[in-house]
């Protein structure tokens, strides 16, 4: 059974409750504290980016830190994100039309007001994926694969997948189809926190090591490529100034990478709310010792106030019982 991780408070009464499950993982791979069932299955979704970058990364293919980061990344569609991938692309001689993840509206509303006064859709380069999808582009032309790399049966993809099962440390139960179009392969949250803790303890003593010491040094150094302004994995990142790697996925899924711990945290809400995402890992990172609880930005998510339209604080979202 999934257990409450976050309430939400009006007044006197607590209006509402997300609940969840939630995993600590060490350095060898066991769970050493839990919340709900550690064996519940699920889609990582985005927050299994850092996995999905690791045959890219070990491949030893001519890769910046910044590269890597958009690789691990869940952008907004920034300039600062577009641009980037799209010089990738060309170094690579290919183009936004090679990519397969498909076009979205960018979350940046800068870009997206600029593309409205100029009369433009929004492109694959603006999807959150765009520069993962160009790190598997990268991967295919080493492999000389075809163009067609997110389909399951793809050397990419299979590649993606023999890592994933590899670090998670069991076969995946099944797959399904990403919004990037990219398959996402379930596993235990479990096994995910195990793998978030094998980056973690990773000392680059090999190539696998080395390759996922590069991918967190890379997502922390650059957090805004990782997310965008505002977002809270960009947030958190900067708040935790080097002790951490955090990464959202859709559906209420986050990791987070604890090198100086050589700990990791997985979660998943079950309804799949954002919101309760953020605030039960802020408040597993303030349990844990990691994150400071008075640090504005981690007491904007461990106690979040609810406003009025007025700006009245009304309310507050909290983490539950079981996480305080």
């Amino acid at each position: 059974m999934d257990t409450e991780l976050v309430e939400i408070w009006r007044g006197d009464i607590r209006e509402s409750v997300h609940r969840g499950h939630a995993v600590v993982c060490d350095g060898q791979g066991a769970v050493i504290e839990a919340w709900g069932d550690p064996e519940t299955v699920i889609y990582p979704r985005s927050s299994a980016k850092p996995m999905q970058a690791l045959p890219v990364v070990e491949s030893g293919l001519p890769l910046t830190d910044e590269q890597i980061a958009l690789a691990c990344a869940s952008h907004d569609g920034a300039a600062i994100h577009t641009e980037r991938v799209g010089r990738w692309l060309a170094d690579l001689g290919l183009g936004e039309s090679d990519l397969r993840c498909g076009p979205q509206d960018p979350d940046d509303r800068p870009e997206h007001e600029a593309l409205i006064r100029a009369g433009r859709a929004p492109c694959q380069l603006h999807n959150n994926c765009s520069g993962k999808h160009a790190g598997f582009l990268m991967l295919g032309q080493r492999l000389g694969a075809g163009p067609d790399y997110v389909a399951i049966d793809h050397p990419v993809q299979a590649a993606v997948k023999q890592v994933f099962e590899e670090v998670t440390g069991i076969d995946s139960p099944g797959w399904g189809i990403d919004g990037c179009s990219a398959p996402n392969h379930a596993t235990t949250l479990a096994a995910f926190g195990r793998a978030g803790a094998a980056f973690a303890a990773a000392t680059g003593s090999d190539r696998r090591g080395a390759a996922m010491v590069r991918i967190r040094t890379a997502m922390m150094a650059h957090p805004d490529l990782v997310a965008g302004e505002g977002r809270a994995c960009t947030r958190l990142m900067r708040a935790l100034a080097g002790k951490a790697v955090v990464k959202t996925g859709a559906e209420g899924v986050f990791l987070a990478i604890l090198p100086e711990r050589r700990l990791a945290v997985a979660l998943k809400i079950s309804d799949g709310a954002t919101r309760a995402s953020e605030a039960a890992l802020a408040a597993i990172l303030v349990r844990l010792g990691v994150a400071d609880r008075r640090d504005p930005v981690i007491a904007g998510y461990v106690d979040a106030p609810i406003l009025s339209r007025r700006g009245a604080r009304v309310g507050v979202m909290r983490p539950a019982a079981a996480l305080r």
